[in-house]
């Protein structure tokens, strides 16, 4: 297993990953690889994966998952785009599933991590896709979700800041401006979710105990502002949700 740093969500780790993201387009290796090591490290502060069976859902070209197997876990990575996972490699990676988030090919409670980094915001039905992560995660497992927060700064990805003005606004923009369509095209690819809306949903189980909700991407003193109603849909930027489902 390669060794990663301890993690710290400072000040300085915020704006190292804003710098990185900011070379999504040019250099996704270096974007990507730079997330991957840091949620996995953030990942590990929740649960050992040294041997545990992961699950990554829409995990696409598997930079995560090549993280996630660096420390030992066992992963899968489960995806609808076909052309998303062969991104890097030009083909099918073994270790691939084909299949929605929204009705994965995957036994109820056979894997101890259920992870997703930004993919929520792409589906039409999160909280399905929420809780067919929970479904398939064993008693005891540990359930990281992440995604992008509708009203946040990059809300609307590449169509990003225009999306305030409307999704289906700032796809037109960006396809009058461009000649193409946005690859997060809203109302396709791309769908408005609030942190409210998935809050409400986490109240509802009665089967996961939240084991933090945070703002996946800003210091930790930064926490509280996921409390504050209004506030938190702008500020929090990424919601990230921890859970443990119950035996």
């Amino acid at each position: 297993m390669s060794a990663l740093p301890p993690f710290r969500a400072t000040l300085g780790r915020s704006v190292a990953l804003f710098s990185a993201f900011r070379k999504e387009q040019t250099d996704p290796d270096l974007f990507y690889g730079t997330l991957a090591r840091d949620t996995v490290a953030q990942l590990l502060r929740y649960t050992p994966l040294d041997g545990a069976v992961v699950v990554d859902v829409g995990g696409g070209p598997g930079y995560f998952a090549d993280e996630l197997r660096s420390q030992g876990a066992r992963c899968v990575c489960v995806d609808a785009d076909a052309g998303e996972m062969r991104l890097r490699g030009g083909e099918l990676p073994d270790t691939a599933l084909l299949g929605s988030a929204l009705e994965m090919p995957l036994r109820t409670g056979s894997v101890d991590v259920c992870f997703s980094s930004n993919v929520l915001e792409h589906v039409p039905d999160p909280r399905r896709m929420a809780d067919e992560m929970v479904r398939v995660t064993r008693p005891g497992g540990t359930v990281y979700l992440s995604y992008t927060l509708w009203r946040s700064p990059w809300g609307g990805h590449e169509t990003s800041p225009w999306h305030f003005l409307g999704g289906r606004y700032a796809a037109e923009r960006f396809a009058r401006r461009h000649g193409r369509r946005p690859k997060n095209d809203f109302g396709t690819t791309m769908f408005a979710v609030s942190a409210a809306e998935m809050l409400d949903w986490l109240r509802g189980r009665d089967d996961v105990d939240a084991v933090d909700v945070l703002p996946r991407y800003l210091p930790s003193w930064m926490k509280p502002v996921v409390s504050v109603p209004g506030v938190r849909e702008v500020v929090t930027w990424n919601l990230l949700l921890v859970l443990r489902k119950r035996g």
